[in-house]
Parts: C-alpha cells; structure tokens; sequence
C-alpha cells in the first residue's frame, strides 16, 4: 500500500501528499465533512455546481480532511459537482458516494479521477428490515455483494471507505462479519452509521466498544462514526465515538441534513476543542473559520442558522440576564467556556455609521471573514453608505446581511434595479418593477396584487415568464428596532424542483422582491446547467437515502 499520510501536517506552502489514503494518527480525528452530499439531502435544498464549489473552497479553508462532494451516479448535475470539485480542490481527500452495483462506483471514479487524493465510499444496507423491504437480500448475499464492490472500488484507488447502512439496528454478529469482509477486500475506512438516529449513547458507546473487540482485522481501517439527529443525538454518539477509539467523525455545516440532520461539524470540533480534558484528541480545523463557514453555507442552501444554535447561533456569545452581565464584566470566563473569537466572531461589537470610512469598513469585514475584491468591496461599501443613511447605527449582523446581498448579486442573470409599490387598506396593491437582463437590457412592467409582496411577484413573472409556485415564505429581522434589516428566505418550486432565494433589506417589499429574483435566478441556472449536461445520459438515482 502506498506510504500513509499523517494528516497533522503542516498545510501552507506544500504540494498535496502522493498517497491518496488518509489515516489518522491516534491523537488525531479526521474531520469528514458531508455537507455537500447528506447536507443537501435535506428537504428544499438545491445547490448547482458552482455553488458547491464556492462551500467546497470554504470547507478547505476550513481545513476539513475529507470532503465528500456527492453521489455521481444519481444525477448528471452530481456528477458535474463531484467532477468539478475533484478538478479545483486539490489539498483535501474527495470522497464519492457509490451504492453497491458496478456502474455506480465506475461513475464516481469517473467524476473524481482528477483529484490528487480520491476517495470512493461505498455502502450497503447492514440491518434485516433493509435487507428485507429494501435490497430483498439474504445477509449473505449482502456480505458477498460488498466484498465484490468494495474490491472493485479498490482497483480504483488505495482509499476506499465502507458504510453498513442502518448500522445501529443490525444484528452485531452479522455487522462485525461484514467489517471484517470488507477490510479483507481493501476497505481502509468502516463507517458505522445511525442512519434513522436509533441509538441512544450507550448503545453507541457498545456496538464501538464491540468493533473493535470483535473484528479481528479492525487495526488495519479507521473507525469511522455517520450519526443522524432524529432524536437529538447526533453530537452526543459521535464524541462517545471518539472516546471509544473512533478516529474518523462524518458531520455537516449547521448540522443540515436528512430528516432532522446530522452531526453539527462546529459542535463536535469545539466539544473536542474545548474538552480536550476528557477527549485527549485535537482536529486539524481553522476554528476560526466556522462562523464564516456556518454562513456562507445557510445563504447558499437558506437554511437558516437559529439563534440558540450552538457555537454559531447569533446569541451564542450574548448575556441578557443582569448576573450573567455583572458575570461577563468581571470575567468572561464566569458565563463563556468558549472565546467567540475562536469560531470566527469577533469579541467586540464595532459599531460603523455613515462617517465611517472605506478603511474601517474594509478592516471589519476582515474580522468578519470577509475578503472581497476591491470592485466587489467598493459595491458593497456604496451600499453600506446607502443603509447608513437609513440607520444610525450598523452592527455586525447588518454588515453580513449587507455583504451577503451583493456577493448574491454576482450571480445573477436578471438584477433587479427598481421597486415601487402603492398599497393601504383601501386601495388597488400595485407594483412598478425595473429589471436589467442578461443583455444589460431593461425590462419594466407593472401589476396589481393581493398585497404589495404578491404585485411584485406578479409583475417579475410577467417580465421573466418561468411558471414557479411560492411553497415557503418567512422573513427573520437581524438586529432589534423598527430599523433592522430584515432578511426574506423564500422557496418556489417549478417542474417538480425546488429552489432558494434570499433578500436582505431595510424595506421587507424590496427583501421579499431580492429573495424572489436570487431564486428565479437559481433556477435559471440551473436549467442552464441541465441544457449544457443534456448530453451526459440519464442514471438511475438508487438509494439516494444514505448512510
């Protein structure tokens, strides 16, 4: 086998490793982040390819070790992202998804072949009741079917990582045969996965406990753990993973995931962090980039980051309560086990205003993990003059929105250039609209509605003409006062995909009109996408509900 790679490497400045396979030393964790894969499984989450890249970019600044980047066999526009990903990210392991049938791990060596340090993932259902309901296969059956594709994937790349899915509800004799199997036949990672979040933590704590126990051949692969959410569980089960020898941890961004999600990727990388005192393992995380990270991740999927969330929430690292204030004053290590500035917040609260300058505005967005480029930084700092006249004064949350908003614009295929609407309790709701198309052309029209938000919707459908349904609408307020920045999340559905958009303004009508146009934006490039894959053949999608 080609030489390891010791993953606690200094990064900077050298080229990747030669081997593709990536162990981990004992006092290490290899942080495997599945946000790209599992994580857009989530209901109302369609990411392109481009969008994927840019997390993908983000996750290696990071510093996650691997990145599975999806499933190359269930779409085309998978398999673009995986093959896309492989191509520009060249420090991490990428990792593709592939069931157990040939043509599925053919593909993802296909989609990943670029890649200094490919992985191929292969899974099979492992309990009896997806065994029986879903594979119709006898437990030997199953046993010789992943040995034979595990073997496959090996004639491919030296790193090759099996998951018996459903772990948790399979008989454990029968689980430690199939480990055994398939580390014979070349697997270096086994990932034991929750995949419906069953297991309570001694339970977890027991079948890992059992693994390495039992299989006999379990020294030559990394314990590798994949716990869903369903119970709320997820963070609990993969540290009592890791205490029990496990050195591999799959998690996402936010936790996003199947159903009720996954592992939080920020929580059980501060957990170790943080209580290194019972863990006694480090991670190789750029702790500093997990706001930015947790950011960039619910913009671009819109799942939004609540404020009680762990680690990243926006009241994380607040106090409202007087003797936690007289607490924080004294010595934040009273009510703070965590410095904000170790994910990524800056400890102070700056607060910027209309006399502020390019400089201090530039310098904040720094601290905020924002690096723009000097016309991207001049767009957003007009803007910011913009949102100060309105606001007296504009806080960090205001600022992210702000910036947030125009890196969105980027993208665009029709921008939206103006907005008036005319409403009240008795009168006709209409809406002006100006775009600006493709083509630099302008496109006006104007409606009636139900309301102000629907006259605007109705006027942008004139003027681009994509049939959508509006499934979701909601609208979160950053900051406290009637002068916050409201942020509109919606989601429009057409021809059986859905798709995200996100606005962010003082006027909620001229946020619910930038959420709506970011959406039908996605989905015209999305549709452009498919025309440039229409050549790429059709693939069956499988079992897209994995591990």
């Amino acid at each position: 086998m080609d030489e390891e790679v010791d993953i606690t490497r200094e990064r900077c400045g050298q080229e990747p490793p030669p081997s593709p396979v990536l162990r981990s030393v004992p006092d290490t964790v290899i942080i495997f982040d599945t946000t790209l894969r599992d994580g857009e499984q989530a209901a109302g989450t369609s990411l392109t390819a481009k969008e994927k890249l840019t997390i993908a970019r983000q996750l290696d600044t990071l510093g996650v070790d691997v990145i599975e980047a999806g499933f190359p066999i269930s779409s085309p526009g998978d398999f673009e992202a995986v093959q896309l990903i492989a191509r520009e990210v060249r420090r991490p392991v990428i990792c593709a998804l592939a069931h157990c049938r040939p043509a599925a791990i053919d593909r993802a060596w296909e989609a990943l072949r670029e890649a200094p340090h490919p992985r191929i993932h292969v899974f099979l259902s492992a309990s009896d009741v997806q065994l029986a309901h879903m594979l119709k296969k006898s437990r030997q059956e199953a046993l010789e079917l992943a040995r034979e594709m595990v073997a496959r994937a090996k004639t491919y790349t030296d790193d090759v990582e099996f998951s018996p899915m459903d772990a948790t509800r399979a008989e454990p004799e029968f689980l430690n045969q199939l480990l055994a199997a398939v580390i014979d036949a070349g697997a270096v990672t086994v990932n034991i996965a929750d995949t419906v979040g069953y297991s309570t933590v001694n339970e977890f704590s027991s079948l890992i406990h059992g693994i390495t126990k039992n299989v006999a051949n379990i020294d030559s692969a990394c314990i590798s753990v994949h716990c869903h959410d369903d119970l709320g569980l997820a963070v609990a089960n993969s540290l009592e993973a890791v205490r029990m020898g496990a050195r591999q941890v799959e998690c996402t961004i936010n936790g996003i995931g199947e159903r009720a999600g996954n592992a939080a990727l920020e929580e059980i990388v501060m957990a170790l962090r943080t209580r290194a005192d019972t863990f006694s393992v480090a991670t190789n995380i750029d702790t500093t980039q997990l706001y930015k990270t947790s950011r960039s991740v619910s913009d671009l999927t819109g799942f939004l980051v609540q404020s009680n969330k762990a680690i990243v929430g926006a009241n994380a690292f607040r106090h409202q309560s007087g003797i936690h204030q007289d607490g924080m004053v004294k010595e934040s290590s009273t009510y703070e086990i965590m410095d904000p500035r170790s994910v990524g917040i800056p400890a102070s609260s700056l607060v910027l205003g209309k006399l502020s300058g390019k400089h201090a505005f530039r310098e904040r967005l720094a601290e905020l993990g924002f690096s723009l480029s000097d016309e991207a930084l001049s767009h957003s700092f007009q803007a910011f003059k913009e949102l100060a006249d309105k606001k007296r004064e504009i806080r960090d949350r205001d600022l992210i929105s702000l910036v947030s908003e125009e890196l969105r614009q980027e993208t665009q295929v029709y921008r939206l250039d103006h907005v008036d609407v005319s409403c009240g309790d008795h009168s006709l709701h209409s809406a002006a609209v100006r775009l600006i198309g493709p083509e630099g052309q302008i496109l006006a029209d104007a409606a009636l509605g139900t309301g102000p938000v629907d006259a605007v919707y109705q006027v942008i459908n004139r003027i681009i003409g994509i049939p959508n349904t509006l499934v979701e609408f909601s609208i979160n307020a950053n900051t406290e006062g009637f002068d916050a920045i409201g942020e509109v999340l919606i989601r429009i559905e057409s021809e059986g995909g859905l798709y995200t958009g996100r606005g962010a303004s003082t006027d909620i009508v001229v946020a619910s009109a930038k959420a709506y146009m970011n959406a039908l934006n996605r989905l015209i490039l999305s549709r452009q996408e498919h025309v440039d894959q229409s050549g790429a053949g059709n693939y069956n999608r499988g079992m897209h509900e994995a591990s």
